[in-house]
């Protein structure tokens, strides 16, 4: 009589656990996890995805474009070598990002650059931002920005670049921290990573280099 209490006690337990076990196995299948965050994919997107890629490139773009008011400026050796750094790093980054856009049926954003037609004319940059709203996304310049950075003295020029930038990066990093809590696309999860590291690096030399 005893075994066979034991046996029925043991057994139940066996179906408890059967039983939790399943319903953490039906919680895992969902796309966040307890605490809301959303479970990566390699091959499934979600609207933060489409939002970091879309506003990210217009990010880039304007980025890229700051980069080239550098051109022709007599700029200390570290501050050059840091704007074609931007340059090397966030141009492939816009290429990459378009191509998941396009691969989700989603368009891709125009932007101050126009990218996808190879570029445009870059005099009165601030002109090309007429009907693009940047308000909702953190660091971009306003056209008045833009003018004040390209009609600024040689003097100022410099200086004035940087605080623009580190602005920008930390606008970056902002929403590139957005993408990794609510993106579920792999690739992009691991871009906003990146894009988070070198960011925050390059802030750290700015700031170094305002201060020398």
């Amino acid at each position: 009589m005893h075994t066979t209490k034991t046996r029925t006690r043991a057994l139940g337990a066996i179906a408890l656990t059967l039983a939790l076990g399943a319903g953490l196995t039906a919680c895992g299948d969902d796309t966040a996890d307890a605490a809301g965050k959303a479970e990566v994919s390699t091959t499934e997107h979600n609207d933060a995805d489409v939002a970091f890629a879309s506003d990210m490139i217009t990010h880039h773009a304007q980025a890229l474009s700051m980069v080239d008011l550098t051109l022709d400026r007599p700029l200390d050796p570290e501050v050059q070598a840091l704007a074609e750094d931007i340059r090397e790093a966030q141009a492939p980054e816009i290429e990459t990002m378009a191509d998941w856009l396009t691969s989700w049926g989603e368009d891709v954003p125009a932007t101050m650059r126009d990218h996808v037609n190879g570029g445009h004319d870059m005099d009165d940059m601030s002109d090309n931002m007429d009907g693009m709203d940047h308000d909702e996304m953190p660091g971009m310049m306003t056209a008045d920005d833009i003018d004040e950075l390209e009609n600024a003295g040689d003097d100022q020029f410099q200086d004035m670049w940087l605080q623009m930038m580190i602005e920008h990066h930390e606008g970056a990093v902002e929403m590139a921290e957005a993408e990794q809590e609510d993106g579920r696309f792999k690739d992009a999860v691991d871009l906003a990573g990146q894009i988070i590291d070198a960011q925050n690096q390059e802030i750290g030399t700015m700031k170094g280099l305002l201060e020398s």
